[in-house]
């Protein structure tokens, strides 16, 4: 299922998945053996960013038993946590997959493509070339402190609600409710919807 990859600086490097794994998932992939919606959500401002999260989003696709199926529009985010003018504004955007995979090696790949774009960890809130955050997995709810699900602050950032609602209006966050409700409960002061920029839907 995995698409040829053109070389390049921002080709995430990965372990390569055994042949055998690949057969299994893709069968159970290609007739929708009990697939799961989960939503993803992606930030970046440090490098290219609007290059890094259509790589990002390229090597999503590019996994075994994932499928891409809606891509929102991409959004300029003053950062979270930190004094205003301390670090350059995120690039945020949110992705919609069907995937045969359980949440714990969703995450896995989640960190796997953060750290082909060199995302490092050494400081909370701070600047990083790639977030790739698990935001729901289908209805699931754990307090999994691996993988909490739905992500325990999700309903109180505008830069993961807008751009959900633009890619799916009629979206719910499990045991919170529709995201319209909650985006409409918090403010989208410094969250900036960016037309002029664009995240191409994989082929």
């Amino acid at each position: 299922m995995t698409r040829p990859s053109i070389p390049g600086q921002t080709d995430p490097t990965v372990q390569p998945v055994p042949a055998s794994v690949v057969e299994q998932v893709d069968a159970a992939d290609a007739t929708l053996h009990n697939p799961k919606r989960a939503v993803i959500s992606l930030g970046a401002n440090l490098g290219n960013r609007l290059e890094t999260l259509q790589g990002a989003v390229d090597a999503l696709e590019d996994t075994p038993g994932v499928r891409v199926k809606a891509v929102s529009p991409v959004y300029e985010t003053e950062p979270w946590g930190v004094e205003p003018g301390s670090q350059p504004s995120y690039f945020n955007a949110v992705v919609i997959l069907r995937t045969t995979l359980p949440p714990s090696s969703l995450l896995e790949r989640a960190h796997a493509v953060e750290e082909a774009f060199h995302r490092v960890r050494d400081e909370r809130w701070g600047p990083r070339t790639l977030d790739v955050d698990i935001v729901s997995y289908a209805d699931l709810r754990s307090d999994d402190p691996h993988l909490t699900l739905p992500h325990p602050r999700a309903h109180e950032r505008a830069f993961v609600l807008a751009p959900w609602h633009d890619a799916d209006p009629e979206a719910e966050l499990p045991g919170r409710g529709p995201v319209a409700d909650l985006l409409g409960a918090v403010t989208r002061e410094g969250v900036t919807p960016r037309a002029d920029l664009e995240l191409r839907l994989p082929e």
